[in-house]
């Protein structure tokens, strides 16, 4: 918004209101009511805003849902939901946009990832770090079917061990299960990965800070900006894991003759 940009959030209810969107006085802020886990609502939401706009430039796929606890300690339906909110919610909000973003030949996708998704994987954390995973999959296969289209992908990846991912998080409902680990060998688990992550330098990710990853990347020139953005202390060595994985993927890309959706096309 500080950078002039006409910005909607999505709600899934603005009080009690029944209009699509609710501008913020003297901003370009906007909230639009709808329901990233319908897509009906998903669909409903992108038609109103590029009805009133005439086109779409940016999505950016923020959804998340964070667990801790043992892995087998979450139900199935617990995980179903997680990855329902992490990961389909963004396959809805791309089926719904990107016909409009392929019709204007230009676009950009920005993915809000996690270094858990490829950084040492911290006990009681691995539910919350797959469905991060399989986002930064499906981004990086997207990256490339979109870039004939003309569609930029950056994939923004925060730091995830601050402590907000554990003490602002769901918990697991089977709670038998969940204390047969607080009481059997790993029940000092949790207490020596917390400690020692306590003396860590590095703090949460406010959402202000994601904010202006983001309005980096998007007030970038149009083909430059980056694959990956990493911001806040590689602690957990996503950054570094990262860089390795990126460049194989450019060789393989290469080696079958694919080099070009490295880059996405210029469609004037």
């Amino acid at each position: 918004m500080q950078a002039g940009h006409t910005v909607y959030v999505s709600m899934r209810d603005i009080d009690g209101h029944d209009e699509h969107g609710v501008e913020e006085a003297g901003t370009g802020l906007r909230t639009i009511a709808f329901d990233v886990s319908s897509e009906a609502s998903v669909n409903s939401a992108i038609d109103a805003i590029v009805a009133e706009n005439n086109r779409l430039d940016v999505i950016v796929h923020n959804a998340r849902q964070v667990l801790y606890g043992p892995a087998e300690a979450f139900t199935p339906d617990q995980l179903a939901e997680l990855y329902d909110t992490n990961v389909l919610s963004a396959q809805r909000l791309n089926r719904a946009a990107l016909p409009q973003l392929r019709k204007q030949g230009q676009g950009l996708l920005i993915w809000v990832s996690s270094s858990s998704a490829r950084g040492g994987s911290v006990p009681f954390l691995g539910a919350y770090a797959s469905s991060k995973a399989a986002l930064d999959a499906l981004a990086l296969g997207y990256a490339g079917e979109l870039a004939r289209w003309g569609v930029e992908t950056t994939i923004v990846v925060p730091s995830a061990l601050g402590p907000g991912h554990y003490i602002r998080s769901g918990r697991p409902l089977d709670t038998v299960r969940a204390e047969e680990y607080a009481d059997g060998p790993t029940a000092d688990l949790s207490e020596i990965a917390l400690s020692a992550l306590a003396q860590l330098p590095a703090k949460d990710r406010t959402p202000q800070d994601v904010a202006a990853a983001i309005a980096d990347v998007v007030d970038l020139p149009f083909g430059q900006r980056p694959l990956r953005v990493h911001f806040g202390p590689d602690d957990d060595g996503a950054a570094a894991v990262d860089a390795v994985a990126d460049s194989v993927r450019t060789e393989l890309l290469r080696r079958i003759g694919l080099e070009d959706i490295l880059k996405p096309a210029f469609i004037g």
